[in-house]
């Protein structure tokens, strides 16, 4: 039974009678709309008002693009839809997971690695106001994972990192900026990633932990989010055996379904055990790790009926929405199931206030608010954050600081650095452009240029030509990829660091926290965790001495292995 007065929920009777006003009036059609957040992935007015018309979505999802045009499309949305549309965004680092304009403060491990609260505060403050003023109400974050193990290639840089008390206190405060201002989060992803060394991308991962470790770590974290008003939850496509043999004590292994299938874990231990009476969505099913666990036309309705309230995305929509409607005849899903789920839906709306605001045809802030996007103040609340928290892992050799005078002839080594399919641009440029600033005369690795010089030229040529060799290492996290480790180019890992012991070597990460594990010989090794344009300009003034490393690692970051911590 759903409480509309009680947390995360709050509504008063003249919302609740809305609620209930506006589920009374819908046909089976509009329900069954209502239970989708589609993907945008359309720009053409016309068609997003076919989509709307014919199929009534509960909410929709863009990724990030030009900001002016998420505004008009998100616009059009809410003019169009009959009832207030949830408009999503992955908002986990800032504004730039909508706008491309956006302010991409830094990576929730980032954050973690200043150890100072009011970050994560400003974090979610910043993806509440960029996130609203483009016409977002719904945060698919914050990522409340633990990044347990240091090979998961999906959690990594998403994470607050290892220790769960740190990485609650993190989540409540993004939780808190975010909220106050007007967008709702989805904490993610239950039942908690970061425990096994796989992407559910990719495949149905395995959280393996006893229940009472759960308890402890994860679910703690949840219990701490769901009792602070968290309004939404999103279920990942990952398995808990434990708590799913708890409350099945019989089933077989082949028969334990990820978080997001699961009424073990979504009725028993989220409804249940957590008392969580908000909305729960689905990650993404067009993931292999919801896919592959039977046939679509059945794990559509099924994700519903075990407990689920909103589909995210889908394959082929028209198809999807037929896999819906039959699980309904079916009796899959009930008709109590049904309007319980909408009901829920709608309700998050109306605690969001999107009803009046409808009524009123304020659903949408004034354009003029875009100037919002990496305003001033969230640039400098970027710099602040660079400044706490990039992180002088290990500098055994003693170089830092290094002094430009005196070695000034470095060789910049530069590890992936691709631009993103967001178009975030690539870093080690920039880094080099700063070495110079600063007195440096800087060059980068060029395998035509310089591949013979590192490959089969003595040694002492090599000591004569430069005095220092920083690695800058932007190889990011990143879905369907099943790691995120460095490969050195042929022959013999020619760029690899072979020359630790002949010329003063610093490696640094913008990125992954975890390259100790490859490269334990460099004896100086900074994580800056984020591949945002703020992070090369303060680790040049740290590496020079201008200012003091003041971040704290949140993780391991020597993987384990004894060797890498000198």
């Amino acid at each position: 039974m759903i409480d509309l007065k009680a947390n995360p929920f709050f509504l008063k009777d003249g919302d609740i009678a809305w609620v209930e006003k506006t589920l009374d009036g819908m046909s089976e059609e509009e329900k069954v709309g209502q239970l989708f957040c589609l993907h945008g992935d359309s720009d053409d007015f016309n068609e997003l008002r076919r989509i709307v018309e014919a199929y009534h979505p509960g909410a929709m999802m863009y990724r990030p693009g030009a900001a002016e045009k998420i505004y008009e499309n998100h616009k059009l949305l809410q003019e169009e839809s009959k009832t207030p549309m949830l408009l999503a965004a992955n908002l986990e680092a800032g504004g730039d997971g909508i706008g491309n304009e956006g302010t991409f403060f830094g990576r929730q491990i980032q954050v973690a690695a200043s150890d100072n609260t009011e970050q994560a505060y400003r974090l979610g403050v910043i993806a509440g106001r960029e996130g609203a003023a483009v016409g977002c109400n719904w945060a698919f974050a914050p990522v409340v994972d633990i990044d347990m193990n240091f090979s998961n290639p999906i959690t990594n840089v998403r994470t607050y990192g290892s220790d769960p008390e740190r990485v609650k206190r993190m989540s409540l405060a993004y939780m808190k900026g975010c909220q106050e201002n007007g967008v709702a989060v989805s904490v993610k992803h239950f039942p908690g990633d970061g425990v096994d060394d796989r992407d559910q991308h990719l495949l149905a991962s395995v959280n393996s932990l006893s229940v009472e470790e759960w308890d402890r770590t994860y679910g703690d974290i949840y219990s701490a989010m769901i009792r602070n008003g968290a309004k939404t939850i999103m279920a990942g496509h990952i398995m808990q055996p434990a708590y799913t043999r708890y409350f099945s004590p019989d089933i077989k292994d082949e028969d334990i379904m990820p978080g997001s299938l699961s009424p073990e874990l979504l009725q028993g231990l989220l409804r249940g055990k957590l008392e969580f009476n908000g909305l729960i969505v689905t990650d993404a099913t067009a993931m292999v790790g919801f896919g592959a666990m039977g046939r679509r036309e059945d794990l559509i309705p099924g994700a519903i009926a075990a407990g689920c309230d909103m589909i995210l995305f889908t394959r082929d929509l028209e198809e999807d929405v037929a896999s819906m409607k039959k699980g309904i005849r079916d009796g899959v899903v009930t008709q109590e199931r049904l309007d319980e789920a909408v009901r829920r839906i709608l309700a998050t709306k109306a605690s969001l206030g999107l009803n009046t605001r409808k009524k009123n045809n304020t659903l949408m802030p004034p354009k003029e608010g875009l100037s919002v996007l990496k305003c001033q103040e969230h640039i400098t609340w970027a710099y602040q954050l660079a400044d706490e928290s990039i992180t002088l892992v290990k500098d055994t050799q003693k170089l830092i600081p290094v002094d430009p005078e005196k070695k000034k002839r470095a060789m910049v080594i530069v590890l992936g650095d691709a631009v993103s399919a967001s178009g975030k641009p690539a870093l080690g440029s920039l880094f080099i452009e700063e070495l110079k600033k600063a007195g440096f005369k800087a060059e980068r690795f060029d395998e035509k240029l310089h591949g013979a010089l590192f490959y089969k030229a003595p040694v002492k040529q090599l000591r004569e030509t430069y005095d220092i060799v920083f690695y800058f290492a932007n190889i990011k996290t990143a879905s369907n990829q099943t790691t995120v480790r460095i490969n050195w180019k042929p022959p013999m890992g020619l760029d690899a660091p072979w020359f630790v012991k002949e010329i003063p070597t610093v490696f640094i990460s913008i990125a992954n926290p975890y390259h100790l594990q490859d490269v334990p010989m460099i004896s100086t090794y900074i994580n800056a965790y984020t591949a945002n344009e703020f992070n090369p300009k303060v680790l040049v003034e740290k590496i020079t001495g201008k200012s003091e490393f003041k971040g704290k690692a949140p993780n391991d970051p020597y993987c384990g292995y004894w060797d890498a911590a000198f």
